[in-house]
C-alpha cells in the first residue's frame, strides 16, 4: 500500500508527468505477455541513475514495494506487480550511451529497445546476439532481467554470456558497478552473472556494457523436411555433435509448419517437422560448413534437403517462425507456453514424451524453439475447460520429464509466477536456500519484485 508520506517523498523525486496514480496508466502497467495482471498504486518513469537510487531508498524507507519494468514483453508474469506498490518503467533511460568498436562493446541504459540497438550497431558491422522473437519491441533491461536467448543462442549464447559490466541500486539501496567492460576477468564472485535472469529481485540495473559480435560476411539458410518429429530430433543431436556450430538451428513440428504456411504461403512446406539451419561464415569458408551440416541433416527420416532460394524465402520462413507463438493464440486463447531446456542428445526423447503425454490427455500439444540449444517451447493448447484441468495434469508430467531427463524450467523466459511452485523440482532445498539468502543480502526488506521466482 502506499501511503500518503510515501507518495509524498515520490513526487519530490518525480515531477510533473514522470509519476502517476491515474487508474488508467496503472491500469497499462499492470500487466505482460502472460495475461497476468495487477494494479500497482503508482507508475514512476526515471530518466537517470540518481532517480533509481532515490526511488529504490524512498521505496525501502516506506516498505513499498518496487517492480522495474522493461516492455512488459514476458510471458511469466515475471513484471506483474502482484502486491500493488510502484512499477518503475524504464522507458525513458533509452539512450545508447556508447559505442566501441575496436573493444567490440556498447554500454546502453535498460531502457534501450534491442531491434534499436541492433539498428545502432548496424554501421559497424556488428550485432548484440540475444534475438528473441520480441526483439522490435522488448528492451536490453528486460532481456538481462530474463536472461533472454533466440535463434542465435546456439552459437552465440544467451544474454548471461554477452553482458560484462552492469551498474545497478540493490534493493537495500546500494549503488554498486560489478564486471569490466573486458571478456576476460577472474576477479572475485561474478555477479554480472548472478544479476542476470534475477528478473528484478536483486536489483535494478541502470546501465549495461555488452558484448558485440562481428556480422559474419555472409550466411545460408537450409530447410530440411522429416517424416516426423522423432526423425528432426535425431537430426538435431547429429548437427549438434559435428564440429559446425550453427547460428540457429530451429525445430518445428507439423502442427506449427500449417500455422506457418497460413503466414509464409509455400515457402513453408507440410511435413511431419521441419528444421530451419542457418549458417554464418566467410564467403571462403561456408560452403565446407554448410556442407557439413548438410551431412549431418540427413538420415532416416529425411523427405527434402535444400538451400532456401534468395533473401525472400529466408525472409518468409523467419517470419512465419516468429509469427507462431501469436498465431497460436488463434487455437487456444489459453495457450500455455513452457521453454523447457535438456541437453541436445535427449531432445529425441523430450520430443516423445510431450507426444505421448498429448496422448495420454487428450490435449494439443505443438512443439517449436530453439532446438539447437536443447530448448524447445512447448506449447499446451487446451481450448475449453475439461482441456483446461487435463493441461494442469500435462504440465505437471512434462516438467517430471524434463528433470528426469536432465533438463530444467526454463532456458530463457524464466520463472517469474507461471514456474514458481514447480522451482523444489528443479533445484534442491540447499541450493534453493542459498538463493534466498543471496535475495536477503541485496534485498534485506523484500521490497524487489516481491512474490516472483522464489
Amino acid at each position: 500500500m502506499l501511503t500518503a508520506a510515501a507518495l509524498t517523498d515520490l513526487q519530490r523525486v518525480f515531477a510533473g508527468d514522470a509519476l502517476s496514480t491515474e487508474p488508467a496508466d496503472c491500469l497499462v502497467y499492470g500487466y505482460d505477455n502472460s495475461r497476468r495482471q495487477a494494479m500497482p498504486d503508482a507508475v514512476v518513469f526515471p530518466a537517470s541513475h540518481d532517480q533509481v537510487v532515490a526511488l529504490v531508498r524512498t521505496c525501502r524507507e516506506h516498505r513499498v514495494p518496487l517492480v522495474a519494468r522493461g516492455r512488459g514483453t514476458n510471458t511469466t508474469g515475471a513484471s506483474v506487480p502482484v502486491q500493488g506498490g510502484v512499477v518503475a518503467s524504464f522507458e525513458r533511460m533509452n539512450r545508447v550511451l556508447r559505442i566501441v568498436p575496436d573493444d567490440r562493446i556498447a554500454v546502453v541504459e535498460p531502457g534501450v529497445l534491442n531491434g534499436d540497438l541492433q539498428a545502432a550497431l548496424a554501421p559497424y558491422r556488428l550485432f548484440w546476439a540475444p534475438d528473441p522473437t520480441s526483439a522490435p519491441f522488448c528492451s536490453v533491461g528486460g532481456n538481462i532481467a530474463c536472461n533472454a536467448g533466440g535463434p542465435r543462442a546456439v552459437k552465440y549464447g544467451a544474454t548471461r554470456d554477452n553482458v560484462l559490466a552492469l551498474r545497478a541500486v540493490a534493493g537495500d539501496g546500494t549503488e554498486f558497478r560489478c564486471g569490466t567492460p573486458t571478456t576476460k576477468g577472474s576477479t572475485g564472485y561474478d555477479l554480472v552473472r548472478l544479476l542476470v535472469g534475477s528478473e528484478g529481485t536483486l536489483a535494478l540495473v541502470t546501465e549495461a556494457t555488452l558484448k558485440l559480435v562481428p556480422l559474419a560476411s555472409t550466411k545460408r539458410t537450409l530447410r530440411a523436411t522429416y517424416a516426423d518429429v522423432g526423425a528432426a530430433a535425431g537430426a538435431v543431436a547429429r548437427i549438434m555433435a559435428q564440429p559446425v556450430t550453427p547460428c540457429a538451428l530451429e525445430f518445428l513440428d507439423d502442427e506449427c509448419l500449417r500455422l506457418a504456411r497460413g503466414h509464409g504461403g509455400d515457402a513453408i512446406p507440410l511435413a511431419g517437422a521441419m528444421l530451419v539451419i542457418e549458417i554464418d561464415g566467410e564467403a571462403g569458408t561456408l560452403p565446407a560448413a554448410v556442407d557439413a551440416i548438410a551431412r549431418a541433416a540427413r538420415g532416416e527420416g529425411l523427405e527434402d534437403l535444400a538451400v532456401a532460394d534468395g533473401e525472400a524465402e529466408v525472409a518468409a520462413l523467419w517470419a512465419a517462425r516468429k509469427a507462431l507463438s501469436p498465431a497460436l493464440r488463434t487455437l487456444s486463447p489459453h495457450k500455455i507456453n513452457e521453454d523447457v531446456v535438456v541437453p541436445v542428445s535427449r531432445v529425441p526423447e523430450l520430443v516423445a514424451a510431450t507426444r505421448a503425454i498429448a496422448a495420454k490427455h487428450a490435449l494439443p500439444i505443438v512443439c517449436f524453439g530453439h532446438a539447437g540449444n536443447g530448448n524447445l517451447h512447448v506449447n499446451l493448447l487446451p481450448r475449453d475447460e475439461a482441456e483446461q484441468a487435463r493441461a494442469a495434469r500435462a504440465l505437471d508430467e512434462l516438467f517430471d520429464a524434463v528433470i528426469r531427463l536432465d533438463g530444467t524450467l526454463s532456458g530463457e523466459h524464466g520463472i517469474g509466477l507461471a514456474k514458481r511452485e514447480f522451482m523444489p523440482r528443479a533445484l534442491d532445498a540447499h541450493a534453493l536456500a542459498l538463493m534466498r539468502a543471496v535475495k536477503a543480502q541485496f534485498d534485506p526488506d523484500g521490497i524487489l519484485n516481491p512474490g516472483k521466482l522464489l
